[in-house]
Protein backbone atom coordinates (compact mmCIF):
# COMPACT_ATOMS: atom_id res chain seq x y z
CA UNK A 1 0.00 0.00 0.00
CA UNK A 2 1.08 3.32 -1.03
CA UNK A 3 2.30 5.70 2.22
CA UNK A 4 0.13 8.82 2.95
CA UNK A 5 2.22 12.07 2.55
CA UNK A 6 1.85 13.82 5.95
CA UNK A 7 1.79 17.63 5.24
CA UNK A 8 2.77 20.07 7.80
CA UNK A 9 2.47 23.70 8.06
CA UNK A 10 5.47 26.26 8.19
CA UNK A 11 4.74 29.51 10.69
CA UNK A 12 3.27 31.36 7.61
CA UNK A 13 0.56 28.55 7.56
CA UNK A 14 1.54 27.13 3.65
CA UNK A 15 1.99 23.21 4.24
CA UNK A 16 4.77 21.57 3.22
CA UNK A 17 5.98 17.76 2.79
CA UNK A 18 6.83 15.83 5.72
CA UNK A 19 9.96 15.26 4.34
CA UNK A 20 11.00 18.30 3.67
CA UNK A 21 10.15 19.39 7.11
CA UNK A 22 12.18 17.00 8.41
CA UNK A 23 14.90 17.93 6.68
CA UNK A 24 17.64 19.11 9.52
CA UNK A 25 16.95 22.58 11.37
CA UNK A 26 13.38 22.44 9.80
CA UNK A 27 11.88 20.97 12.71
CA UNK A 28 9.90 24.12 14.17
CA UNK A 29 7.95 26.23 11.69
CA UNK A 30 9.93 28.72 9.85
CA UNK A 31 8.85 31.99 7.46
CA UNK A 32 8.77 33.19 4.73
CA UNK A 33 11.56 35.49 5.26
CA UNK A 34 15.11 34.74 4.69
CA UNK A 35 16.61 32.59 7.63
CA UNK A 36 19.60 35.71 7.70
CA UNK A 37 17.28 38.40 8.26
CA UNK A 38 15.37 36.67 11.09
CA UNK A 39 16.45 38.60 14.58
CA UNK A 40 18.12 35.82 17.29
CA UNK A 41 17.71 37.83 20.10
CA UNK A 42 15.48 35.89 22.33
CA UNK A 43 16.89 32.42 21.94
CA UNK A 44 20.53 33.69 22.67
CA UNK A 45 20.77 34.55 26.01
CA UNK A 46 21.45 32.58 29.23
CA UNK A 47 19.38 29.52 29.48
CA UNK A 48 19.69 29.59 33.36
CA UNK A 49 17.98 33.16 33.66
CA UNK A 50 14.51 32.62 34.30
CA UNK A 51 12.49 35.62 33.83
CA UNK A 52 9.81 35.64 36.64
CA UNK A 53 6.53 38.07 36.46
CA UNK A 54 4.04 38.46 39.30
CA UNK A 55 0.11 39.46 38.36
CA UNK A 56 -0.66 41.70 41.43
CA UNK A 57 -4.70 41.42 41.21
CA UNK A 58 -6.27 40.10 38.57
CA UNK A 59 -10.12 40.79 37.90
CA UNK A 60 -12.41 37.89 39.37
CA UNK A 61 -11.43 37.56 42.43
CA UNK A 62 -11.74 39.57 45.93
CA UNK A 63 -11.25 40.25 49.43
CA UNK A 64 -13.81 37.68 50.21
CA UNK A 65 -11.38 34.98 48.66
CA UNK A 66 -8.23 36.22 49.80
CA UNK A 67 -7.75 39.30 52.25
CA UNK A 68 -4.45 40.29 50.32
CA UNK A 69 -5.70 41.22 46.83
CA UNK A 70 -5.11 44.97 46.19
CA UNK A 71 -7.42 47.18 44.69
CA UNK A 72 -6.23 50.73 45.08
CA UNK A 73 -2.94 51.81 43.33
CA UNK A 74 -0.94 52.66 46.34
CA UNK A 75 -2.05 49.00 47.35
CA UNK A 76 -1.10 47.77 44.10
CA UNK A 77 2.12 49.41 44.21
CA UNK A 78 2.96 48.35 47.94
CA UNK A 79 2.55 44.73 46.14
CA UNK A 80 4.48 45.81 43.49
CA UNK A 81 7.35 46.40 45.75
CA UNK A 82 7.13 43.12 47.83
CA UNK A 83 7.30 41.17 44.42
CA UNK A 84 9.86 43.14 43.18
CA UNK A 85 11.90 42.55 46.64
CA UNK A 86 10.60 38.96 45.77
CA UNK A 87 12.87 38.41 42.81
CA UNK A 88 10.33 39.05 40.37
CA UNK A 89 11.73 41.33 37.59
CA UNK A 90 8.15 42.39 35.79
CA UNK A 91 4.76 42.92 36.98
CA UNK A 92 1.13 42.15 35.21
CA UNK A 93 -1.20 44.77 35.91
CA UNK A 94 -4.54 45.37 35.85
CA UNK A 95 -6.85 48.22 37.71
CA UNK A 96 -9.75 47.97 39.85
CA UNK A 97 -11.99 50.69 41.53
CA UNK A 98 -11.50 51.42 45.38
CA UNK A 99 -14.41 49.02 45.63
CA UNK A 100 -12.38 46.34 43.83
CA UNK A 101 -14.36 45.87 40.69
CA UNK A 102 -12.85 46.30 37.47
CA UNK A 103 -11.86 49.41 35.63
CA UNK A 104 -10.20 50.73 32.13
CA UNK A 105 -9.81 54.01 33.07
CA UNK A 106 -6.59 55.82 31.75
CA UNK A 107 -6.35 57.80 34.92
CA UNK A 108 -6.68 54.90 37.42
CA UNK A 109 -3.43 53.28 34.81
CA UNK A 110 -1.32 55.87 35.07
CA UNK A 111 -1.57 56.21 38.73
CA UNK A 112 -1.12 52.85 39.48
CA UNK A 113 2.27 53.32 37.05
CA UNK A 114 3.44 56.63 39.11
CA UNK A 115 2.91 54.58 42.26
CA UNK A 116 4.97 51.71 41.33
CA UNK A 117 7.63 54.01 39.87
CA UNK A 118 8.08 55.76 42.73
CA UNK A 119 9.14 52.56 45.03
CA UNK A 120 10.40 50.34 42.69
CA UNK A 121 11.96 49.77 39.27
CA UNK A 122 9.92 47.04 37.66
CA UNK A 123 9.09 46.61 34.10
CA UNK A 124 5.74 47.24 33.53
CA UNK A 125 2.80 44.92 31.90
CA UNK A 126 -0.47 46.42 31.54
CA UNK A 127 -3.90 44.27 30.89
CA UNK A 128 -5.86 44.82 27.98
CA UNK A 129 -8.40 42.11 27.74
CA UNK A 130 -11.99 42.70 28.16
CA UNK A 131 -15.39 40.99 26.72
CA UNK A 132 -16.24 44.28 25.29
CA UNK A 133 -15.40 44.67 21.63
CA UNK A 134 -15.04 48.67 22.54
CA UNK A 135 -10.79 48.71 23.40
CA UNK A 136 -10.77 52.90 22.90
CA UNK A 137 -9.85 53.02 26.47
CA UNK A 138 -7.01 50.05 26.39
CA UNK A 139 -5.68 52.17 23.72
CA UNK A 140 -5.38 55.41 25.99
CA UNK A 141 -3.86 53.64 28.34
CA UNK A 142 -1.58 52.03 26.10
CA UNK A 143 -0.59 55.79 24.06
CA UNK A 144 -0.47 57.82 27.49
CA UNK A 145 1.18 55.94 30.07
CA UNK A 146 3.46 53.85 27.94
CA UNK A 147 4.32 50.48 29.74
CA UNK A 148 7.08 48.43 28.76
CA UNK A 149 4.56 45.60 27.60
CA UNK A 150 0.96 44.92 26.97
CA UNK A 151 -0.70 41.88 27.16
CA UNK A 152 -2.93 40.65 24.07
CA UNK A 153 -4.92 38.27 23.97
CA UNK A 154 -4.90 36.17 20.54
CA UNK A 155 -8.21 34.31 20.25
CA UNK A 156 -12.15 33.75 20.97
CA UNK A 157 -12.83 31.26 23.53
CA UNK A 158 -15.45 29.88 26.21
CA UNK A 159 -14.14 31.57 29.52
CA UNK A 160 -15.60 29.48 32.59
CA UNK A 161 -15.13 28.21 35.96
CA UNK A 162 -16.88 25.04 36.90
CA UNK A 163 -17.68 23.84 40.51
CA UNK A 164 -17.12 19.54 40.83
CA UNK A 165 -19.23 19.79 44.38
CA UNK A 166 -22.15 22.09 43.22
CA UNK A 167 -22.71 20.76 39.42
CA UNK A 168 -22.94 23.75 38.10
CA UNK A 169 -20.85 26.83 36.55
CA UNK A 170 -19.45 29.75 38.93
CA UNK A 171 -19.64 31.76 35.29
CA UNK A 172 -19.74 30.75 32.22
CA UNK A 173 -18.80 33.70 29.09
CA UNK A 174 -17.53 34.00 26.26
CA UNK A 175 -14.11 36.25 25.86
CA UNK A 176 -14.38 37.64 22.18
CA UNK A 177 -10.91 38.36 21.29
CA UNK A 178 -11.66 39.18 16.67
CA UNK A 179 -8.80 39.79 14.50
CA UNK A 180 -10.27 43.37 14.49
CA UNK A 181 -9.89 43.92 17.85
CA UNK A 182 -6.31 42.64 18.23
CA UNK A 183 -5.46 44.71 15.28
CA UNK A 184 -6.33 47.64 16.76
CA UNK A 185 -4.71 47.03 20.15
CA UNK A 186 -1.18 45.96 18.07
CA UNK A 187 -1.93 49.36 16.07
CA UNK A 188 -1.74 51.50 19.23
CA UNK A 189 0.95 49.26 20.80
CA UNK A 190 3.03 49.66 17.95
CA UNK A 191 2.07 53.85 17.56
CA UNK A 192 3.47 53.68 21.90
CA UNK A 193 6.50 51.50 20.51
CA UNK A 194 5.04 49.22 23.50
CA UNK A 195 6.01 45.29 23.08
CA UNK A 196 3.10 42.94 23.17
CA UNK A 197 2.74 40.08 25.16
CA UNK A 198 1.09 37.40 23.43
CA UNK A 199 -1.46 35.40 25.68
CA UNK A 200 -2.31 32.25 24.39
CA UNK A 201 -4.93 30.22 25.86
CA UNK A 202 -4.49 27.10 23.26
CA UNK A 203 -2.69 26.07 20.40
CA UNK A 204 -5.01 27.81 17.52
CA UNK A 205 -4.37 31.16 19.28
CA UNK A 206 -0.33 30.52 19.23
CA UNK A 207 -0.38 28.99 15.32
CA UNK A 208 -3.37 32.09 14.43
CA UNK A 209 -0.38 34.98 15.16
CA UNK A 210 1.29 34.32 11.83
CA UNK A 211 -1.29 36.55 9.67
CA UNK A 212 0.16 39.58 11.83
CA UNK A 213 3.59 38.56 11.19
CA UNK A 214 2.99 38.68 7.85
CA UNK A 215 1.42 41.51 7.80
CA UNK A 216 4.25 43.29 9.95
CA UNK A 217 2.03 43.99 12.97
CA UNK A 218 3.90 41.74 14.76
CA UNK A 219 7.69 42.12 14.91
CA UNK A 220 9.48 39.43 15.97
CA UNK A 221 10.99 38.37 18.41
CA UNK A 222 7.72 37.43 19.69
CA UNK A 223 6.67 36.95 23.85
CA UNK A 224 4.50 34.60 23.97
CA UNK A 225 2.52 33.43 27.36
CA UNK A 226 0.64 30.17 27.43
CA UNK A 227 -2.12 29.90 29.84
CA UNK A 228 -3.19 26.49 31.28
CA UNK A 229 -5.70 25.59 33.15
CA UNK A 230 -8.49 27.70 32.28
CA UNK A 231 -11.95 25.79 31.60
CA UNK A 232 -12.33 26.52 27.63
CA UNK A 233 -8.48 26.43 27.10
CA UNK A 234 -4.99 23.81 26.63
CA UNK A 235 -5.10 21.87 30.01
CA UNK A 236 -2.50 21.91 32.68
CA UNK A 237 -0.69 19.23 31.24
CA UNK A 238 3.67 19.03 30.62
CA UNK A 239 2.74 18.08 26.81
CA UNK A 240 0.66 21.28 26.58
CA UNK A 241 3.50 23.41 27.06
CA UNK A 242 5.92 21.11 25.25
CA UNK A 243 3.42 21.44 22.23
CA UNK A 244 2.83 25.31 22.47
CA UNK A 245 6.60 25.59 22.61
CA UNK A 246 7.21 23.65 19.61
CA UNK A 247 4.56 26.20 17.68
CA UNK A 248 6.41 29.12 17.96
CA UNK A 249 8.57 30.96 15.88
CA UNK A 250 12.23 30.24 16.12
CA UNK A 251 13.74 33.24 18.59
CA UNK A 252 10.80 33.77 20.62
CA UNK A 253 10.66 33.59 24.38
CA UNK A 254 8.01 32.23 26.37
CA UNK A 255 6.29 31.96 29.49
CA UNK A 256 3.84 29.36 31.75
CA UNK A 257 1.12 30.77 33.30
CA UNK A 258 -0.75 28.30 35.46
CA UNK A 259 -4.58 29.31 36.38
CA UNK A 260 -5.70 27.91 39.90
CA UNK A 261 -4.94 24.10 40.65
CA UNK A 262 -2.07 22.82 39.32
CA UNK A 263 0.16 26.78 39.57
CA UNK A 264 3.03 25.04 41.04
CA UNK A 265 3.45 21.90 39.60
CA UNK A 266 3.07 23.51 35.86
CA UNK A 267 5.37 26.23 36.93
CA UNK A 268 7.82 23.66 37.95
CA UNK A 269 7.44 22.26 34.23
CA UNK A 270 8.15 25.26 32.53
CA UNK A 271 11.29 26.33 34.39
CA UNK A 272 12.54 22.54 33.57
CA UNK A 273 11.70 23.21 30.15
CA UNK A 274 13.08 26.66 29.77
CA UNK A 275 10.46 28.84 30.55
CA UNK A 276 9.89 31.71 32.12
CA UNK A 277 7.26 31.85 34.80
CA UNK A 278 4.35 33.99 36.13
CA UNK A 279 2.66 33.86 39.33
CA UNK A 280 0.57 36.51 42.11
CA UNK A 281 -2.86 36.55 42.74
CA UNK A 282 -4.56 36.69 39.94
CA UNK A 283 -3.25 33.34 38.74
CA UNK A 284 -2.93 31.42 41.89
CA UNK A 285 -4.06 32.12 45.97
CA UNK A 286 -2.05 29.77 47.53
CA UNK A 287 1.19 28.18 48.72
CA UNK A 288 2.54 24.60 47.74
CA UNK A 289 1.38 23.58 51.23
CA UNK A 290 -2.34 24.76 50.49
CA UNK A 291 -2.42 28.16 52.85
CA UNK A 292 -3.41 31.36 51.79
CA UNK A 293 -1.13 33.11 50.37
CA UNK A 294 -0.64 36.77 52.44
CA UNK A 295 0.85 38.96 49.56
CA UNK A 296 2.15 38.31 46.38
CA UNK A 297 5.68 38.87 47.97
CA UNK A 298 5.58 35.28 49.05
CA UNK A 299 4.24 33.41 45.84
CA UNK A 300 6.95 35.47 44.43
CA UNK A 301 9.68 33.85 46.94
CA UNK A 302 8.35 30.79 46.07
CA UNK A 303 8.44 30.70 42.41
CA UNK A 304 11.87 32.14 43.02
CA UNK A 305 13.14 29.54 45.26
CA UNK A 306 11.52 26.91 42.94
CA UNK A 307 13.83 28.64 40.20
CA UNK A 308 16.80 28.44 41.58
CA UNK A 309 15.93 24.63 43.15
CA UNK A 310 16.10 23.52 39.48
CA UNK A 311 19.94 25.45 38.77
CA UNK A 312 18.51 28.64 37.20
CA UNK A 313 18.21 31.87 38.64
CA UNK A 314 15.95 34.88 38.56
CA UNK A 315 16.20 37.44 35.93
CA UNK A 316 17.31 41.15 37.12
CA UNK A 317 14.99 43.75 35.67
CA UNK A 318 18.57 44.81 33.60
CA UNK A 319 18.58 41.29 32.50
CA UNK A 320 14.90 40.56 31.77
CA UNK A 321 14.53 43.90 29.77
CA UNK A 322 17.24 42.55 27.65
CA UNK A 323 16.19 38.96 27.38
CA UNK A 324 12.40 40.47 26.55
CA UNK A 325 14.21 42.68 23.79
CA UNK A 326 12.55 45.65 25.47
CA UNK A 327 13.19 49.47 25.76
CA UNK A 328 14.34 51.75 28.23
CA UNK A 329 11.27 52.53 31.15
CA UNK A 330 9.19 55.46 29.99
Amino acid sequence: MMGRIIMKRDYTGKPKPASQANQPQSDQPQSDQPQSDQPSAGAAHDPDICVVTCALTGVLANRKQCPGIPYTPSEIADEAKRAYDAGASVVHLHARSDDGSPTFSPAVFADIKREIRARCPLILNFSTGTILEDVDEQCTYIKESLPEIAALNMGTMNYSKYSRSRKSFVFDMVFPNTYEKITKLLKAMNEASVKPELECFDTGHTQGTWPLVDMGLLKPPLQFSFIVGVLGGIPAEVESLQLQARIIPPGSDWECIAISYGHWRMLAAAVVLGGNVRTGLEDHLYLPDGTMAPSNGALVETAVRLVRDTGRRPATVEEARAILNLEEAR
